[in-house]
């Protein structure tokens, strides 16, 4: 199977089925400033990262990627936003984590009723954390030849469209009022691989493991997905959103190692959390975003599990603006 082409042809077939939908809103809850320009200046910084936990021996391995701290600029307009960030050098110094090459996508849409998480991601050269896990005690154990892939996307419906706002905390261009929170209900579907040039699992930590050649991990799962989202608005202006789903996914996963290709299916539970606080105004706003999708993946024995985390940490600074006659003419093509 093309876990790759399989995941993306899923994607394609539900996200393409999803057509706009205009809700009324409670405005005593939350204001839209939909036709006012909103402008960020931020700060994020992208991850994906891997944990291989074995509870017979008695270990965990902890695979994080060195990626940029980034800084940008960014704007929202109606339903488009673009946000351009670069990681500049005087943010990234040198340090002992080894280099990772990177390509990470990651779309995330609020709507009036809906999540709409979209990801593709390309990894190369991780390290294990903490220091000192492997041979070398004031070391990182640096693996240059790992390799992490994955595609996919998450959808989620929002029940309670007409008091809770996603797009306040989120992209700042709506301000929630008054508390208020709602449940959440979607599908989900995700595809990759985790591969090496060497076994996976060093045999500083485990030799009888290692001895096994474990080289590519490959994976496809989807399934439905239950969670619930709330923001906490304390004297209208300062806010803290949570937002919690666990998915049910059936999934299949080969294992290759030097004793050939193992393929197991079942069902796993994953989980996706987000995290925001700050202050929203009619002109003003500042946020602190994070968010994490943990993805399992499938495995032929209980003793043994591989959890992807992919998401991003951003801190956004956000002033809005009346369009003047020349912002306008040139925003005429958004609308």
């Amino acid at each position: 199977m093309n876990y790759f082409k399989t995941a993306l042809l899923v994607i394609s077939l539900t996200f393409n089925s999803i057509i706009p939908i205009f809700a009324q809103q409670d405005s005593t809850y939350f204001v839209s400033y939909a036709k006012l320009l909103t402008g960020r200046f931020y700060f994020s910084q992208k991850f994906t990262s891997f944990k291989f936990q074995n509870t017979k021996e008695h270990y965990s391995l902890n695979y994080r990627p060195n990626t940029n701290l980034n800084m940008g600029l960014g704007a929202t307009y109606k339903w488009a936003t673009l946000n351009l960030a670069y990681g500049f050098a005087f943010l990234n110094p040198d340090g002992d984590k080894g280099k990772t090459d990177y390509l990470d996508l990651q779309f995330h849409g609020y709507g009036k009723k809906f999540y709409l998480d979209v990801l593709g991601q390309f990894y190369k050269g991780f390290y294990l954390s903490p220091r000192g896990t492997s041979t070398t005690p004031e070391r990182y154990y640096i693996r240059p030849d790992l390799r992490v892939n994955i595609v996919g996307g998450s959808f989620q419906y929002v029940f309670n469209y007409r008091r809770f706002s996603l797009r306040a905390p989120y992209l700042q261009t709506e301000w929630q009022k008054k508390s208020a929170g709602s449940i959440l209900a979607g599908v989900e579907v995700y595809g990759g691989r985790v591969r090496a040039d060497s076994t996976i699992t060093p045999t500083a930590i485990n030799k009888n493991t290692a001895n096994l050649n474990e080289t590519k991990t490959s994976f496809f799962e989807f399934g439905p997905n239950i969670g619930y989202a709330y923001t906490m608005v304390v004297r209208e202006n300062f806010f803290l959103t949570g937002s919690a789903s666990v998915s049910l996914d059936y999934g299949f996963n080969t294992v290759t190692n030097r004793e050939g290709s193992n393929n197991t299916g079942g069902f796993r539970s994953n989980a996706f959390t987000r995290l925001i606080t700050g202050y929203n105004s009619a002109r003003w706003a500042f946020s602190i975003i994070y968010i994490n999708n943990g993805v399992r993946l499938t495995s032929n024995t209980s003793n043994r599990e591989l959890i992807l985390n992919t998401g991003n940490v951003r801190i956004s600074f956000v002033h809005r603006f009346v369009p003047g006659s020349k912002e306008k003419r040139l925003l005429k093509v958004i609308e």
